[in-house]
């Protein structure tokens, strides 16, 4: 790696975990297109869950407090069987369709939570609706790594408090990321050669970043942080949909 290249991704690791830890998600929204301009898609997409996977274990550690373990429990079933769907579905797809219907779904969500005056009421959705969602999110992280919007917006049907929301997202990222990995390693397609080496290159840069993120989202009011993850959101969405043309 030469040294423009190490630095360009110290930089863009830094900004994508200061964004994990002010928000609890998104950190592979950022990485994962940038580092795609100098790596191939596939180790970023691997390099992204590994350095993901600590990242959310610190960040979910920084505020444990608010976890909300009833709602990870019931996401583990659909992503255990969203991410054997996601491995199959990786040699049967033509990706930009999947992302771009994804990123509509994740505009539309953000969009209303931009335009909402005041906090919504918890609901708590259906047993089907709740098994599908969690699905997608195994779906979503194997193919990828991008899982973060789709497990916030599912968090934001059951979870009022925002705080809750932070911390339980990066929880579920955890184990999001660690089913799969064991499904993409059990598969063989995971090459371990280079990212063994940037992995632990990378890590203390997501660990700064997560920090530094979670200090500063502790001057952020409730309504702030709200719309800052509903802006995120968006953004994202549309990222996502902008697949279509590339």
């Amino acid at each position: 790696m030469s040294g423009f290249e190490g630095f360009y991704v110290a930089c863009v690791l830094l900004a994508g975990y200061l964004v994990l830890g002010i928000t609890g998600f998104g950190s592979a929204l950022v990485t994962v297109p940038l580092l795609a301009l100098v790596w191939p898609l596939p180790e970023v997409v691997v390099l992204a869950i590994l350095l993901d996977i600590p990242a959310s274990i610190l960040h979910g550690g920084l505020n444990l407090r608010q976890v909300r373990w009833q709602a990870l429990l019931a996401m583990l079933p659909g992503m255990a069987v969203g991410s054997g769907m996601g491995l199959w579905l990786l040699g049967q797809l033509d990706k930009r369709w999947p992302l771009f219907a994804l990123g509509v779904y994740i505009v539309v969500v953000g969009v209303r939570s931009l335009r909402q005056a005041s906090v919504p009421a918890a609901v708590k959705p259906s047993g089907l609706a709740y098994h599908l969602g969690s699905g997608l999110v195994g779906v979503v992280e194997v193919m990828f790594a991008t899982a973060g919007p789709v497990v916030l917006a599912i968090l934001q049907r059951r979870l009022r408090d925002v705080a809750q929301i932070r911390a339980t997202v990066p929880v579920v990222m955890v184990v999001a990321g660690t089913v799969a990995m064991a499904v993409l390693f059990s598969s063989g397609k995971v090459d371990g050669t280079h990212t063994g080496q940037r992995w632990l290159l990378g890590l203390p840069v997501a660990v700064v970043g997560v920090v530094v993120g979670n200090r500063l989202a502790q001057h952020i009011a409730p309504a702030t942080m709200r719309r800052t993850m509903a802006a995120l959101l968006t953004v994202s969405g549309l990222s996502l949909m902008r697949n279509l043309w590339l």
